[in-house]
C-alpha cells in the first residue's frame, strides 16, 4: 500500500520481489493500492482483499507477502479472508536473515530479533521452550498455555540479551587489540557488490552472489595498499530500507568493525534505478548506530552495467566528490586505492619521535600503536620514524622528548586534485570534482 507523502518508484515492488525470491518463494502475482490511511483490521480496503482473495484461488497459492509492516490482529483478519497464509516485510526479512545465518553469533542475533518480533503475535508458538526450568511456583492459578508461552518466550529473550552483550563485550576486545593496521569498512545497501569489491582489493574468496544478504557475517581480511602497507578491510552485512530496529540492535556485535573503523567505504549500486533511495536508507542505518559522522569515501560501483552516461551523470551532479568504480571490471580501482590512502593520511601523523634509550615502555607504545619505518640509535637518544595514529598520540606528547613531523613526499598518495578518471571508461562523462570525504 502506498500511502500520502511517501515516494513512489518506477516499480513499487521491485525490492520487495527481489526479496521474496531470496527467500525461496515463487511470486506469481502483485497488487498495488494507494490510501489515505490504512483500514484498522485488514490494512487494505475491503474491495482489495476481496480482490486479494480472488488472486489467491486463481493460482492456488499459499502465501501472501505484504511489503508494509501489518498488526497481530491485521495479519490474522487477512489470513480468514484470503486462506492464505499472511506475513509482512519484517518476518520475511527476518526469515531471510535466519536462512542466512552461519556462524554462532550471527544466528544468536537472529533468533533474538526474531523472539521480539513474534512476542506479541504468540499462537503457542513457543512451548518447545518449556524443557526451560521456570522454577517452583511461577505458574500462577488457572494460568493459560498462550501466557506459559510468553513467559518462556521474554525468559528467553533475556537469556539471548545476556549472551549477545557478553559476545558484544568480547567483539569489542578483538577488535580494539587488532589496531596494529588502519581498519577500512565496506557498507552499503544490499546486493550493492561489496563482497565483489572485497575480492578484487584483496584477492580474497568470500562468497559474492547476486542476490540480497548474500554476507551476513563481518569478513575481514589484508588489504595491501599502495604507500601505507597492510590495512584491514572489513566486509558487513548489507543494509535495506526499513531494515527492522530489531535486527539492527541485534546485529551491534557484527558491526563492530563498522563502529571502530578509521574509514567507511559506502558503496551504492550506481545502476540501480533507486540508488538515491538506497544511499540514504544506508544513512539512516550509520545514524541509528550512531556512526554516520565518521569520515566517509562513496564509492558507485556496477557502472559497467549502466547503459546511458546520463544515468551515472545524473548521480555524480548529486554526488560530484563519489567514486565511480566497477568490481566486475577492476575498473576505477586505482583511483580508489589513491583516495583511500589520502583519507586515511587525515588520521594519521608521519612524525619522527625522540626518545630516551631507558624509556622502554614508550618505545614498546610506538611499536604497538603505530607503524615504525626505521629507527636510529645513540648514546642517549633513539630517533623513531612512526606513522602513528592522531587519537594514540597523548602518551607520545607526555613522554618524548621531541615530536618533528615528516614531510617526506615519497609516501605520500596522490593529492586528491590530481586524481585523474582515466581507468573508468564510461563515456565521454564528466566525472565531477576529484574524490573526497562525502558528509
Amino acid at each position: 500500500m502506498i500511502m500520502p507523502g511517501e515516494p513512489v518508484e518506477a516499480d513499487p515492488l521491485e525490492e520487495l520481489h527481489g526479496l521474496a525470491t531470496t527467500a525461496g518463494t515463487q511470486v506469481v502475482d502483485e497488487l498495488i493500492q494507494r490510501r489515505s490511511a490504512a483500514n484498522h483490521s485488514t490494512y487494505l480496503g475491503k474491495g482489495k482483499v476481496e480482490e486479494l482473495r480472488l488472486m489467491v484461488e486463481r493460482y492456488d497459492a499459499d502465501l501472501i507477502v505484504f511489503d508494509n509492516d501489518l498488526s497481530p490482529a491485521q495479519v490474522r483478519n487477512l489470513e480468514q479472508a484470503t486462506g492464505a497464509r499472511v506475513i509482512d516485510r519484517t518476518e520475511l526479512i527476518l526469515d531471510i536473515f535466519a536462512a542466512g545465518a552461519r556462524t554462532h553469533e550471527s544466528r544468536l542475533a537472529v533468533e533474538l530479533a526474531q523472539l521480539e518480533y513474534s512476542l506479541p503475535r504468540l499462537k503457542r508458538m513457543w512451548t518447545h521452550l518449556s524443557r526451560q526450568a521456570m522454577g517452583v511456583g511461577m505458574r500462577g492459578p488457572g494460568e493459560k498455555q498462550l501466557e506459559v508461552d510468553r513467559r518462556i518466550a521474554q525468559k528467553r529473550i533475556h537469556d539471548l540479551q545476556a549472551e549477545l552483550s557478553q559476545v558484544e563485550r568480547r567483539r569489542e576486545r578483538q577488535v580494539a587489540a587488532r589496531k596494529e593496521s588502519p581498519t577500512v569498512s565496506l557498507v552499503g545497501y544490499t546486493n550493492a557488490g561489496k563482497s565483489t569489491l572485497m575480492n578484487a582489493l584483496t584477492d580474497a574468496d568470500v562468497l559474492a552472489e547476486d542476490k540480497l544478504f548474500a554476507t551476513l557475517d563481518t569478513r575481514t581480511r589484508r588489504w595491501q595498499l599502495p604507500g601505507w602497507g597492510t590495512v584491514l578491510l572489513s566486509d558487513t552485512v548489507g543494509f535495506i530500507r526499513n531494515l527492522p530496529h530489531s535486527l539492527v540492535a541485534s546485529f551491534k556485535s557484527t558491526l563492530e568493525e563498522t563502529r571502530q573503523a578509521e574509514l567507511l567505504l559506502h558503496v551504492a549500486d550506481a545502476s540501480s534505478a533507486t540508488v538515491f533511495e538506497q544511499i540514504a536508507a544506508v544513512y539512516e542505518v550509520l545514524k541509528e548506530l550512531g556512526i554516520e559522522e565518521k569520515d566517509t569515501l562513496l564509492v558507485l560501483n556496477k557502472i559497467d552495467a549502466i547503459e546511458s552516461p546520463a544515468v551515472l551523470n545524473r548521480v555524480l551532479d548529486r554526488y560530484p566528490n563519489a567514486i565511480p568504480v566497477s568490481a566486475q571490471s577492476n575498473k576505477g580501482l586505482t583511483m580508489l586505492t589513491e583516495a583511500v590512502g589520502e583519507a586515511l593520511g587525515r588520521e594519521f601523523l608521519d612524525v619522527e619521535v625522540d626518545v630516551a634509550v631507558t624509556d622502554g615502555k614508550l618505545l614498546s607504545y610506538l611499536s604497538a600503536k603505530g607503524e615504525v619505518l626505521s629507527r636510529e640509535f645513540g648514546d642517549q637518544i633513539t630517533t623513531v620514524h612512526v606513522r602513528m595514529p592522531v587519537a594514540a598520540m597523548g602518551p607520545v606528547h607526555k613522554s618524548a622528548k621531541d615530536i618533528r613531523p615528516i614531510d617526506d613526499p615519497s609516501r605520500r598518495t596522490m593529492p586528491m586534485g590530481t586524481v585523474h578518471h582515466d581507468d573508468v571508461d564510461v563515456g565521454d562523462l564528466p566525472m565531477g570534482d576529484a574524490p573526497s570525504e562525502v558528509a
